[in-house]
């Protein structure tokens, strides 16, 4: 009796011992969003592989330390081959991470936001956010919500929102777009409008106008890479 204990007690140190070196599972996941029929939506994708083959999830993957230089790199790689997206606004969310999140072990992820517009996807299952979809793999539930919570914070006080335009847009689109993430019922159209011409972050298109029922407006697009801020909330 007296071996077996010993034996019990050296498989128990091995166990413990391997699982102190054991390396974590690094991936990188994106929150594609896009708005579609007014509302804003999430791409989801379905798995290939275990676990949760079949399920449909956020775009993710291993992170390649011979290939990705940062987990940006890892990110921008991942959209190419999971979405066949370039060019696209990414973000930085969050590290998420834990022993539960992923059933083959400790694991953590770079999340991302990315936006862009509808017109850029192709083959793509896009969910609602309101109310979230059910029974998302691993912890992409949670990762979608604190993306959602990012945007519409973000859009406060920012340009963020012009990424999911199309290439042409009118001020009056652009502000109805504002009032969907930000979930407000009416911005007054000429405030907006001043606010986001002082910040030249967009700019109109020569000789091109929106027709229809209306009288005629001036299409614009956007004019810098990145986001501007304002200088007071909407």
């Amino acid at each position: 009796m007296q071996n077996l204990n010993i034996l019990i007690e050296q498989f128990s140190y091995g166990i413990t011992a391997g699982m102190k070196n054991e390396k974590p599972i690094a991936t990188v996941d994106i929150v594609l969003m896009t708005l579609q029929d007014d509302a804003l939506r999430v791409a989801l994708y379905e798995r290939e592989n275990e676990p949760f083959s079949g399920a449909f999830g956020l775009p993710g993957g291993y992170v390649h330390v011979n290939e990705d230089n940062d987990l940006d790199a890892a990110a921008r790689r991942v959209l190419r081959e999971k979405a066949m997206l370039k060019g696209v606004y990414l973000e930085q969310l969050g590290t998420f991470s834990g022993v539960k999140r992923d059933p083959r072990g400790w694991s953590l992820s770079g999340a991302y936001i990315a936006l862009l517009p509808e017109d850029r996807f192709e083959d793509v299952r896009l969910a609602s956010v309101d109310p979230m979809p059910r029974k998302l793999p691993f912890d992409h539930s949670t990762i979608i919500k604190a993306a959602i919570a990012r945007v519409r914070q973000k859009s406060v006080y920012s340009t963020l929102p012009t990424f999911l335009m199309p290439n042409e847009f009118t001020i009056a689109e652009l502000r109805d777009v504002y009032q969907i993430i930000l979930q407000i019922e009416k911005i007054d159209l000429a405030g907006f409008r001043k606010k986001i011409l002082d910040l030249r972050a967009i700019e109109p298109v020569d000789g091109k106008m929106r027709t229809g029922t209306h009288r005629p407006a001036q299409l614009y697009r956007r004019a810098v890479k990145d986001i501007a801020l304002f200088d007071r909330t909407i």
